[in-house]
């Protein structure tokens, strides 16, 4: 497998590029990490201040939206509470806990909702964080039930996670969402659920990942036979396209599969989903689907956000010696991310983090605004660029 270095021309990632960081356009400043997280904690606060208990999904006209997702079941409100135990994390300030433990139990019943695919995106980054940094008893519990509540969607014909549209159908997108079945089997030590979510991983690799590492937003299969019938999208251009987000959840997810399980097809996966990222999108910042028609099309932010950082995760598992060039691809995407025209660092009134994103360009949501997701990412990606913060876990 080549490295993501030689998928483009050497210039475009010289040393002393990769290290200074993308470039701001006229009028733009490009703010550090440190100063960028600064930022984007300022963003939340004021939100969970003037909002308290609020679950927004997107923002139109740079104002967050209260109103029930109108296309899938909430699945932004572990997003918001990740971004409060990052940043309880880094300040030490325990408000920030106090908020995320809060809004964690706001989010608790999830862990048995039936109803949609997403369960992992709710919990991961919420009661997740929360074990990860403080072994809480109750947090794996919540974590266990959860991975179960996610299993139980496995259509067993087929080997696969169904989605809340059809038991015929999954997503891209529930890649994200198995790293919580792999939680749970282990830590109920069941490796019936473990088998569960491997399944659904090569299911997906087998039938929504395409050759050149590129990948479907949605398989359709009998749920009789188990037999694959279509490629099909919600939120790309068309079928056989690929839509930049559901690009970035391959990345991602396919590199949490192999952290949990240690199988080289699924870390394999992850380099040919990045390296697909990385061949058609030399500025780092692609459009909602690069088969896109228009001659100008609009920027997707939150992919970009999802990416950074889902390759400094397979930067570090594949190590310094093969990881190194992901990861100064990942920087390059972020320190374009840190400039204002990504950033809303200087535009007044904005509330969210990340300018420039995309929740559902064929329904008409949140077109070239912030969205929960990519605001979340970025402060990952952040974080994880900024390294670790001091002082032990408060176990």
């Amino acid at each position: 497998m080549t490295d993501a270095i030689g998928l483009q021309d050497a210039a475009a990632h010289d040393p002393a590029r990769a290290a200074r960081g993308a470039t701001s356009g006229p009028g733009h400043r490009t703010l550090t990490v440190e100063e960028s997280l600064d930022f984007a904690a300022g963003q939340v606060r004021r939100l969970v201040t003037d909002s308290p208990g609020k679950l927004p999904t997107y923002t139109s006209g740079g104002k967050w939206v209260f109103d029930d997702d109108p296309w899938a079941p909430n699945w932004s409100g572990g997003f918001l509470t990740g971004m409060m135990w990052v940043f309880a994390r880094r300040t030490g300030d325990p408000w920030w806990r106090e908020q995320a433990e809060r809004y964690c139990r706001q989010v608790e019943p999830r862990k048995s909702d039936p109803g949609t695919h997403d369960i992992g995106f709710v919990l991961e980054p919420s009661w997740g964080r929360w074990f990860d940094w403080t072994g809480d008893a109750h947090a794996r519990e919540v974590l266990v039930e959860g991975g179960r509540t996610m299993a139980a969607r496995l259509q067993e014909v087929g080997g696969y996670l169904s989605t809340w549209v059809d038991p015929g159908s999954t997503f891209i997108d529930v890649m994200m969402n198995v790293g919580i079945i792999f939680r749970a089997a282990k830590y109920a030590d069941d490796p019936e659920l473990a088998e569960i979510a491997l399944r659904h991983c090569r299911t997906t690799r087998r039938h929504l990942v395409r050759g050149d590492g590129s990948t479907l937003h949605e398989g359709w299969f009998d749920t009789d036979s188990g037999e694959f019938l279509r490629a099909a999208t919600h939120q790309g251009h068309r079928a056989d396209s690929t839509w930049a987000r559901g690009q970035a959840w391959a990345i991602y997810g396919f590199t949490t599969a192999y952290a949990h399980t240690g199988h080289a097809d699924l870390l394999d996966t992850a380099r040919r989903a990045a390296d697909y990222y990385v061949r058609n999108t030399p500025d780092g910042v692609p459009p909602n689907d690069w088969l896109d028609p228009g001659r100008a099309p609009r920027r997707e932010a939150s992919a970009a956000a999802i990416t950074a950082a889902g390759l400094l995760h397979l930067g570090a598992a594949l190590g310094e010696q093969h990881g190194w060039a992901y990861r100064r691809y990942a920087l390059d995407v972020l320190a374009r991310l840190r400039s204002t025209e990504y950033l809303a660092a200087d535009s007044a009134g904005w509330e969210g983090v990340l300018r420039h994103a995309t929740y559902h360009e064929r329904n008409g949501l949140g077109i070239d605004e912030s969205v929960m997701w990519g605001d979340y990412y970025l402060v990952e990606a952040l974080d994880l660029a900024a390294g670790p913060t001091p002082g032990p876990s408060p176990r």
